[in-house]
C-alpha cells in the first residue's frame, strides 16, 4: 500500500484532518459548487468525501447529499455534523454500491485522484451520474499542495540528493488540463471545462512543534532522518520570519463536465 490507499491511516488522521485540511479544502469545494445548480430536488454524491467539505457545503443549498468514503473515521466526522439532508456511508469509490444514473451531481474533491485505480473511480462517478447531470473533479497540480508541497520544496532545497517520493499516479496524470479533459471523456463524461483555483494554505507555525500532525501522511517525511527533519523545520520557521502564519500558495484544477 502507498499509504493513501490504507483506510486505517485515514482513520487515525480524521480528527486532525477535520480541523486543519477541511477548512482549506472547503475553499476549493465552494469553487467546485459555483458552476453547478443545486437545490432541494437535487441528489448529490460526494465520492471520497473525507470529512465532508463538499458534502456539507452542498447540503446548505438544500440538496439531498450522500457522502461516501472508505475510511470509517472520515465518515464518522461527517455524521457528527448531524445534518438531516446528509447521509454518510463507508464505501469504496472504485466500486460504488449504487445504481446507475442515480445522482444529478457527482463530486470528488481531491479524492478519486488518490485511488489505486483512479480511472475506475472516474468511470464509477460517470456511471452513477444521471444523463444531463454534472460530474465535478478537483485535483492538484503536479507538486501537490499545502504541507505536502511545502515539505517537498524545502526538502528539495536543503537535501537535493534525496529523491522525493512520486505523487499519486492520478495527480500526475490529471495535472495537465488537456489530459484531464481527455480522461473525463474516456470515463463517460462530455464537454469538460477546467479552471485553475489558487488559495493559500495557512500553516500555523506553532504547529511545527508537533510535526507528525502536519507531515505524518507524507512518505517524504517518513524517509528523513531526525537531523534532516529538524533542519527542515528550522528552515520553515526561518521562512515564516517571525509571522505566526506561513502561507503556502496551492493551485488546484477543477473540472466540471456533463453526463
Amino acid at each position: 500500500m502507498s499509504g493513501y490507499d490504507d483506510p486505517e491511516r485515514w482513520d487515525a488522521a480524521a480528527r486532525h484532518y477535520a480541523t486543519t485540511a477541511h477548512p482549506f479544502t472547503a475553499r476549493y469545494a465552494e469553487a467546485a459548487l459555483a458552476d453547478v445548480p443545486l437545490g432541494p430536488e437535487t441528489h448529490v454524491l460526494d465520492v471520497a468525501a473525507g470529512t465532508g467539505a463538499l458534502a456539507l457545503a452542498a447540503a446548505r443549498t438544500g440538496a439531498q447529499v450522500l457522502a461516501t468514503d472508505f475510511s470509517p473515521g472520515m465518515v464518522a466526522r461527517i455524521t457528527e455534523a448531524g445534518l438531516p439532508n446528509v447521509e454518510a456511508r463507508v464505501m469504496d469509490g472504485q466500486a460504488l454500491a449504487l445504481p446507475d444514473g442515480r445522482f444529478e451531481a457527482v463530486f470528488s474533491i481531491f479524492g478519486v485522484i488518490l485511488f489505486p485505480d483512479w480511472r475506475r473511480g472516474l468511470a464509477e462517478m460517470a456511471r452513477v451520474t444521471k444523463g444531463g447531470g454534472y460530474g465535478v473533479v478537483a485535483t492538484w497540480q503536479r507538486g501537490g499542495a499545502a504541507t505536502f508541497l511545502l515539505l517537498s520544496e524545502v526538502r528539495g532545497r536543503l537535501f537535493p540528493e534525496i529523491e522525493g517520493m512520486p505523487m499519486p499516479e492520478g495527480v500526475l496524470a490529471l495535472s495537465d488540463p488537456e489530459d484531464f479533459a481527455r480522461e473525463l471523456v474516456a470515463a463517460g463524461y462530455r464537454d469538460p471545462h477546467i479552471t485553475f483555483v489558487t488559495h493559500d494554505f495557512e500553516l500555523d507555525v506553532a504547529a511545527l512543534d508537533a510535526p507528525e500532525t502536519l507531515f505524518g501522511m507524507s512518505q517524504d517525511w517518513a524517509r528523513l532522518s531526525e537531523a534532516q527533519r529538524a533542519a527542515i523545520l528550522d528552515e520553515m520557521r526561518r521562512m515564516a520570519a517571525g509571522r505566526p502564519i506561513l502561507p503556502v500558495p496551492s493551485t488546484a484544477l477543477i473540472a466540471v463536465a456533463r453526463r
